[in-house]
């Protein structure tokens, strides 16, 4: 393949005061036949229909797009949960999360429970775990939320660099040298933080330089932002942008996903400016659908939202993009889920899957460059404390402590407003018979979130949700 050639003077998008410039010295990529670079970057709570290429006219995100129209778009992607943790275990782990008992978000340790095993469990192998033997360099910028205690810690997980916070959450400008929660320091350990600008840059600008640094080696980096992720926070110059929404969550929502979009273009533009584009494969999604109750989210034309199984708290954003390997501009319908990742990673760079590894996903490319006619997935399955579902084929049956179950056929039902269990009775057995098999064979959990969360999410089944893309106001 022919290199890119060599750019003399560089110059990233200026935004907010944050600018970032890289010398002459550093320009010497690797060539395109080495080992791939993988960038997984992860929205955080961001809701399905606010980007440009699932739909939204409100909310202007031309950098997302533009790895959507250059790189691969799947229809039918899914998370393995609908809240952040357990969906960040799957994702980083390649199996359903609920199969080693990290099927609740991490909260504090309720009674009964030991602590020290209030995280990803020990007995697990993350992306950047495979990856180190294979000769990658690994790092995080940005939310970890897979447990505080040391054991747990993303250095002790593979990662080789870390910048972030180990919560879930985060104040936007500021954090305090002994906070807790969202006030919570950043850490890192290979210099000392500086004050934050407004974190969504601060991520940006550490992913920039992170990719700089080693462009001459292979490298993962989990680009992990924490935007759209209350606190609902964003710039000034930012929100005189969207100033013609009247709703004022939804305006700084809107707001908060730009400054996302703006950062994702500068990871893309420095990839590119570094000669990099043809050796590097970068991932898009969601950790989950939005939060449409406390962030002005949007999941149209899904049914739910954060926290439920309905379409509208799995179903996510889903790109991957790698010019000249995988095609441009094309939408897979196949059903996919986010713990296709580490197979996908671990074979391109090299690594052999071992039964060991007892993956749930698979190696996307075959799938995705047609020398395979099969389906990557049969069925998908989730379970989150109180909901268990499965889709099987076309079919997706939901199951509730309260109520009969709910059975949707998806290609005429899209947004889950017919419950067709007792017109398709048959069906309704079969796949409550798959679904209690798989349930009954896992594993108990290794933690609980707090008990008063099993009413909230029960009740976040009976609401009302937006199905249409919003006026522009």
């Amino acid at each position: 393949m022919q290199k890119i050639g060599l750019i003399l003077f560089l110059s990233l998008i200026s935004i907010s005061s944050v600018k970032h410039s890289i010398q002459e010295d550093e320009l010497s990529p690797r060539a395109a036949g080495d080992k791939p670079n993988f960038i997984l970057i992860v929205a955080d709570d961001l809701g399905f229909a606010d980007l440009g290429f699932t739909g939204s006219t409100q909310i202007k995100t031309p950098d997302i797009d533009r790895l959507a129209q250059s790189g691969v778009v799947f229809s039918e992607g899914y998370v393995t949960s609908a809240v952040c943790s357990p969906s960040r275990a799957g994702m980083l782990t390649g199996r359903n999360q609920v199969s080693f008992g990290h099927d609740n978000n991490l909260g504090g340790s309720q009674p009964g429970f030991d602590p020290q095993y209030l995280g990803l469990p020990l007995s697990e192998k993350t992306i950047a775990d495979y990856l180190k033997p294979l000769g990658y360099l690994n790092g995080l910028v940005g939310k970890w939320h897979l447990g505080h205690e040391p054991q747990f810690h993303p250095l002790k997980r593979g990662f080789d660099e870390f910048w972030g916070y180990t919560g879930g959450g985060h104040d936007y400008f500021s954090f305090e040298a002994d906070g807790k929660g969202s006030k919570a320091p950043i850490e890192c350990n290979y210099k000392t933080p500086e004050p934050l600008t407004y974190i969504t840059d601060d991520v940006g600008s550490e992913c920039v330089e992170f990719i700089a640094r080693h462009k001459n080696e292979p490298f993962f980096l989990f680009a992990s932002f924490n935007a759209p992720h209350t606190p609902m926070q964003a710039t000034a110059e930012d929100l005189e942008l969207y100033k013609h929404i009247k709703n004022k969550r939804r305006r700084t929502y809107a707001a908060m996903v730009h400054r996302l979009d703006v950062n994702i273009g500068r990871i893309v533009d420095t990839v590119a400016q570094l000669g990099l584009t043809e050796n590097t494969l970068i991932v898009f999604i969601s950790d989950n659908g939005g939060p449409v109750n406390t962030n002005a989210s949007l999941n149209a034309p899904y049914n739910g939202q954060k926290g439920i199984l309905l379409e509208g708290g799995i179903h996510v954003p889903f790109i991957m993009n790698w010019p000249q390997t995988l095609p441009a501009g094309i939408t897979n319908k196949n059903p996919v889920v986010s713990y296709d990742f580490a197979p996908t990673f671990i074979e391109l760079a090299g690594g052999e899957i071992s039964e060991e590894a007892k993956f749930e996903g698979v190696n996307l490319l075959p799938y995705i460059l047609e020398q395979k006619n099969t389906l990557p997935h049969d069925e998908i399955k989730w379970r989150f404390t109180i909901s268990a579902a499965i889709r099987d084929g076309d079919w997706k049956l939901i199951r509730l402590p309260d109520r009969l179950p709910m059975l949707y056929h998806l290609p005429s039902d899209i947004s889950e407003q017919n419950n067709v269990a007792f017109k398709n009775i048959e069906k309704t057995k079969e796949l409550l018979k798959k679904l209690g098999d798989w349930d009954v064979s896992l594993p108990h959990t290794v933690f609980l979130e707090g008990a008063a969360w099993k009413r909230r999410q029960l009740n976040l089944y009976d609401k009302k949700y937006q199905l249409v893309q919003p006026d522009l106001e």
